[in-house]
């Protein structure tokens, strides 16, 4: 009891709780560590300890440890984690190496120490990832106060490098004494210059019994066949376009991945990112002699990659759907009318136009996608053009698609160039490689495209986007890059009509002005007039007056409520149903649309008979695969797996109602095609010979001689004029008042 006598205050420990203890030093961490991954259970089962020991046997030397575990198993430990993670993370991955060598070899008594340094030897070094609930920051949220912390963000791969090999142990012997020396490399772990910029020894350090040998300065050469490496590769990560906001660039960052991180995504994945926010001394900054300042990259722990079709809601990535929900979503979609509910829940402040808005619901679910066994793909996605005069509200339904569809880019047509929808090739300016960058088609992968303005592309841009739309992908063979990249997106185009407006005078043909090849593409074109109509008018009056006014009941055409679903709840139920509905065409259904297919066939037969010419607005095989695309959209909103016989007919009313609708408008006066087209050549001929090359007239003279005394309609006239324009006949001056003719 002599010790006890001396005059000091002894304490004992009454909760006796080693593992509560916060972390002091770094090998009490590690035992920590150690301790958790041997020892965390749920259950009765060890889940870290079988985790490990079944990689190793897959020869995979890699464990993925929830940040959540660790919280429950210490919480400290975790705060430690997510404040230092640079620190933690290499006495964790000593701890995962510990770990496994007790695993597997047990029956070693590991206190030996040499015993523990050859095992080492034998057992390769582990790699953790943390996955984590963090919550997710935006890229403006980076700043200097998260510097060196652990933080999670999403984001879109728009670039990756080719893999390079980073040596992690450099072995080194001496050129003149042979002496050998080996290293670790500098920056540990660490990415983009992590580390110090030591480099290599400047003597050599062996000695003598005299001192030192006389071995010249720089003695030292690596030899590359006994050191180790890593892979390592480095990622661009741009945040998603619906997080920037309204003017602004999207902000991109530098990612670093290494080992088992490496190699897992392609440009235009969504991912979320999981890493440490660190620095390194760029090139650039070098050379500007700016010594304090660097650039900050994320040093990658974990990867979520996240599927198109499970995308919604507010977060875009891969979206969970509670039971509860999903009862609700089901209740939905077996409720009554549920389909005219929705359409009506489609741009609920735009009047009218529910045709319009169902076709857009269709486009918003999809049909079903579909791999033949010789490795064809057959399309799901719906694209619509709406074309039409101005002030019918095309744009505003674009802009509403761009917020419900749960991935969606909206681009003008004017500042569209070809490279920036489908993909272009940059240049590092670093590594001086070429890499890709997804343009808006291809970021929009398993969303929609809204393309306003479509009308005003340059034809050589429009091209760009066949392929995109019909075999839903685009071929890339630029500066030595030759791949193909994935771009699985509807696309929901506005245009206007060649004269600005719809003239009900000329054929579709002269009204569109798109080629047949862009137009057969499209599964629906609606023709969108604005017409004179004293009740209709009076109606959009009120629905507009009522809207500025903020009146909540903002009602339809037939006095309902319109804006019945909130546009969240419409997000989910569109992300629900792609990813969890693929409906089949029934045998009835087939049937069905076969023989209406071949009817459609003969009506466009008899009507180009008539009229003399070529339709504009083809009828293909693929207006078949539209009208099955839309049964089967119609049929996955209300979740059901087979398409019935309601869906096709609904089907083919819209497709009526669109397409076929566009196709047969336009004979004017009373007239059929083929009269019009004798009457306009007798006209051609007539102003041939009255009009010689090189004089002019002025057009009224012309209406007068034409029209007034010779009986001919003023509609044939104009259509001859025009006809003549487009070959360079003729050619108009001050403001289409006086014809010059110009050519033969």
């Amino acid at each position: 009891m002599s010790g006890y006598d001396a005059n000091k205050v002894y304490t004992v420990s009454v909760h006796d709780q080693p593992e509560a203890l916060a972390p002091e030093s770094p090998s009490e961490t590690e035992r920590l560590l150690l301790d958790f991954l041997l020892q965390y259970r749920v259950g009765g089962e060890f889940i870290y300890r079988d985790k490990l020991r079944a990689n190793f046997l897959l020869k995979q030397y890699v464990l993925e440890v929830d940040l959540r575990h660790i919280s429950l198993y210490n919480d400290e430990l975790a705060h430690a984690i997510q404040d230092s993670p640079a620190d933690i993370l290499p006495l964790f991955e000593n701890a995962a190496t510990r770990a496994a060598r007790l695993i597997l070899s047990p029956r070693r008594d590991a206190s030996d120490e040499d015993q523990a340094e050859s095992s080492s030897q034998s057992i390769p070094k582990v790699q953790i990832t943390l996955s984590s609930a963090l919550n997710l920051l935006q890229f403006r949220a980076l700043t200097a106060n998260t510097m060196n912390k652990l933080v999670r963000i999403p984001g879109i791969v728009i670039s990756a490098s080719v893999l390079f090999s980073r040596a992690t142990t450099l072995h080194l012997q001496c050129r003149s004494c042979g002496h050998i020396k080996a290293i670790n490399s500098p920056g540990g772990l660490g990415g983009l210059g992590g580390g110090s910029d030591r480099g290599l020894p400047r003597q050599c350090e062996a000695t003598s019994a005299d001192g030192r040998k006389e071995c010249p300065m720089d003695p030292y050469l690596i030899v590359h066949a006994k050191s180790s490496f890593a892979d390592q590769q480095t990622l661009k990560l741009q945040e998603a376009p619906d997080m920037v906001p309204v003017g602004e660039l999207p902000r991109h960052i530098l990612l670093s991945a290494d080992r088992y991180l490496t190699g897992k995504v392609v440009p235009g994945s969504r991912v979320v990112a999981t890493g440490i926010y660190s620095t390194f001394q760029s090139s650039k900054n070098k050379n500007a002699g700016a010594l304090a300042l660097r650039q900050p990259y994320l040093r990658v722990v974990h990867l979520e990659l996240s599927s198109p079709s499970g995308a919604g809601g507010s977060n875009p990535f891969g979206v969970q759907f509670s039971p509860e929900e999903e009862e609700e979503f089901t209740e939905m979609a077996r409720s009554e009318g549920f389909y005219e509910r929705f359409a009506r829940s489609v741009g609920p402040s735009i009047y009218g136009s529910l045709d319009i808005k169902k076709a857009i619901a269709c486009l918003l679910f999809g049909g079903t996608k579909k791999f033949l066994p010789d490795g064809l793909r057959l399309r799901g996605d719906i694209n619509v053009l709406l074309l039409g005069d101005p002030g019918t509200a095309k744009s505003q339904l674009l802009k509403f698609v761009e917020k419900v569809a749960p991935i969606a880019v909206y681009t003008s047509g004017k500042g569209s160039s070809a490279a920036g929808l489908t993909a272009s090739v940059q240049r590092d300016l670093i590594s001086r490689e070429f890499y890709l960058e997804g343009g808006a088609m291809v970021l929009a992968d398993g969303g929609v495209v809204c393309i306003d303005e479509f009308d005003k592309m340059r034809d050589e841009d429009r091209v760009a986007i066949h392929e995109a739309m019909e075999q839903q992908t685009i071929s890339i063979a630029k500066a030595g890059i030759t791949t193909v990249l994935n771009s699985r997106t509807s696309v929901l185009a506005a245009a206007n009509p060649v004269f600005g407006r719809y003239d009900e005078g000329r054929s579709p043909g002269e009204n569109i002005d798109f080629q047949t090849t862009i137009l057969s593409r499209f599964d629906m074109i609606f023709i969108v007039k604005d017409e004179h109509n004293e009740t209709r008018d009076r109606n959009i009056a009120r629905h507009v007056l009522n809207i500025h006014m903020n009146r909540p009941n903002v009602t339809d055409e037939n006095g309902d409520n319109a804006g019945e679903i909130p546009l969240d709840k419409m997000r989910r139920y569109i992300a629900y149903c792609k990813s969890k509905c693929a409906p089949r065409l029934s045998p009835d259904a087939q049937e069905m649309l076969s023989s209406h297919f071949v009817t459609l066939r003969q009506d466009i037969q008899k009507l180009e008979r008539d009229n003399d010419e070529r339709s504009s607005i083809p009828i293909t095989v693929r207006q078949l695969e539209a009208i099955i695309r839309i049964s089967e959209s119609l049929a996955k909103m209300t979740l059901s797996p087979v398409v019935q016989n309601h869906h096709v007919e609904e089907a083919i009313r819209l497709f009526k109602f669109s397409t076929m609708d566009a196709v047969t408008t336009g004979s004017a006066d009373g007239l059929t095609r083929g009269e019009l087209n004798e009457e306009m050549s007798r006209i051609e001929r007539e102003l041939r010979r009255r009009l010689p090359v090189g004089w002019s007239t002025s057009y009224q003279s012309l209406v007068r001689e034409f029209v007034s005394q010779q009986g001919y309609s003023s509609h044939a006239l104009e259509r001859t004029l025009y006809v003549l324009e487009k070959k360079e006949v003729i050619r108009f001056s001050g403001q289409k008042k006086v014809v010059h003719r110009v050519g033969v």
